[in-house]
């Protein structure tokens, strides 16, 4: 089981299962949506999401067709993201994460996108 919260800890959220895949996406929505290079993901099934405290506090924003992100929305920390057509998935900030992740990142995506001032 993985633990995770928000920066200002109104959300926190329990995974009650495998990560299957984890990511680094480099496309512009996810620097534009993380203030940063490239947005870091764990894709876990839905149903082992749980929501235990704040789910009041989760803003969601349609950011494309079919594409839904999530964030708190008292600190702004971003929570999910998930495709309206893969339902039982969903994409998790690594960084939210409270219980560290050991295992490394498996998959780099949109990497036309990556920034030329990374080191």
């Amino acid at each position: 089981m993985y633990t995770g919260s928000c920066l200002c800890g109104a959300v926190r959220y329990e995974i009650h299962g495998d990560v299957d895949r984890t990511s680094l996406c480099w496309c512009t929505m996810c620097q534009k949506q993380h203030g940063a290079a490239c947005g870091p993901y764990a894709n876990v099934a839905s149903a082992a999401l749980r929501i235990v405290a704040g789910a009041e506090s989760i803003t969601r924003y349609a950011s494309s067709p079919g594409v839904e992100r999530a964030f708190c929305g008292v600190c702004g920390a971003n929570l999910t993201w998930q495709m309206a057509d893969h339902s039982d998935r969903i994409a998790v900030t690594l960084g939210t994460f409270d219980t560290p992740y050991e295992g490394r990142v498996a998959h780099e995506l949109h990497t036309e996108s990556k920034p030329g001032w990374l080191p």
